[in-house]
């Protein structure tokens, strides 16, 4: 059974994982999720891409 790429994200990095969700999932804006997690827009931008990324590989069985 393969594993839920999401929780895999939150394990090896929940920030991120918080970011997707809120993001995705919540329809937060970049504003709106920084102000939540109270980081920077910047900082939110830097994990959505990363995390996207990472996702994105996973899914394809390719990390």
């Amino acid at each position: 059974m393969a594993l839920d790429p999401l929780l895999l994200l939150a394990e090896a990095d929940p920030r991120k994982a918080q970011v997707i969700e809120l993001r995705f999932f919540g329809g937060l804006s970049v504003e709106e999720t920084a102000t939540v997690l109270k980081i920077s827009p910047d900082s939110v931008m830097h994990d959505w891409r990363l995390a996207r990324a990472w996702l994105l590989l996973e899914l394809k069985g390719k990390r």
